[in-house]
């Protein structure tokens, strides 16, 4: 199974809980305020914006509080400056691991990140080391409970490149751009949509049946998106349920 869909389910459970809520949106707020920044403040002719503010809708981040990142991004607003780092790393296993960071102290995200892998039995890696098997890609994870004629009619029709099961959930995949549409397409035709997002996707996995290396893999992952500075976390690992179920315990 894809450890990226997984860890993706994960996630959205985990975004219920107040303060997971709360560090997800000032997350958010500070990816619009670098696309605001380097692109201009209106989503019509900012691609980038553009998909930044439909996240955040999907999110469920208020319309004033978007309002305000992108005022913070276009100066309109005072704000913090941040730099956008991406970190490579392996995790035990031989699991590879890509760090999107956006910080205001450079020093301060790469002590953070490394300290976390070498805290769980990881080792940063030099660039590019990681990076070339990773390609961005929409990926939608939509409730199993439907057929799959009933999710490929609604997901082809609105730009999906594929749809296939993973476990007990459908994991449908698209162009970068596409995936809020066909996110849209598959509620609009009853299919509840669990998470929708444009991420790296690797073209290489690494099974990991260890109990000890799925822990490790795991909790340095969850470390990493525990940081503000950390954006967003990207692997190759592939984990059974039941492997994920009691690393996870």
């Amino acid at each position: 199974m894809s450890g990226h869909s997984k860890w993706a389910t994960i996630k959205h459970k985990k975004a219920a809980v107040d303060k997971a809520r709360g560090k997800l949106f000032a997350k958010l707020a500070r990816q619009i305020e670098v696309a605001a920044r380097e692109g201009g403040g209106d989503p019509d002719s900012n691609a980038a914006l553009r998909t930044m503010v439909l996240k955040a809708k999907a999110g469920q981040m208020t319309n004033d509080a978007i309002d305000r990142a992108i005022k913070r991004g276009t100066g309109e607003q005072t704000g913090a400056s941040y730099e956008a780092v991406t970190y490579e790393g392996y995790a035990p296993g031989g699991v590879a691991l890509l760090i999107d960071v956006l910080t205001d102290n450079r020093n301060r995200a790469s002590g953070d990140v490394r300290a976390i892998f070498s805290k769980f039995g990881g080792a940063m890696a030099e660039p590019g080391a990681v990076a070339w098997q990773f390609s961005r890609r929409g990926v939608i994870v939509a409730d199993g409970g439907l057929t799959e004629d009933e999710v490929v009619a609604a997901a082809i029709e609105a730009g999906a490149d594929d749809v296939a099961r993973d476990g007990d959930v459908w994991r449908v995949t698209s162009e970068p751009s596409a995936v809020f549409d066909v996110k849209a397409a598959l509620e609009a035709a009853g299919v509840p949509v669990l998470s929708a997002q444009s991420t790296m996707v690797s073209s290489n996995l690494v099974p990991v049946e260890d109990l000890a290396d799925a822990r490790s893999v795991l909790r340095i992952m969850d470390a990493l998106e525990d940081n503000d500075d950390v954006q967003d976390v990207y692997s190759n690992f592939d984990m059974s349920d039941d492997t994920m179920a009691a690393a996870s315990a």
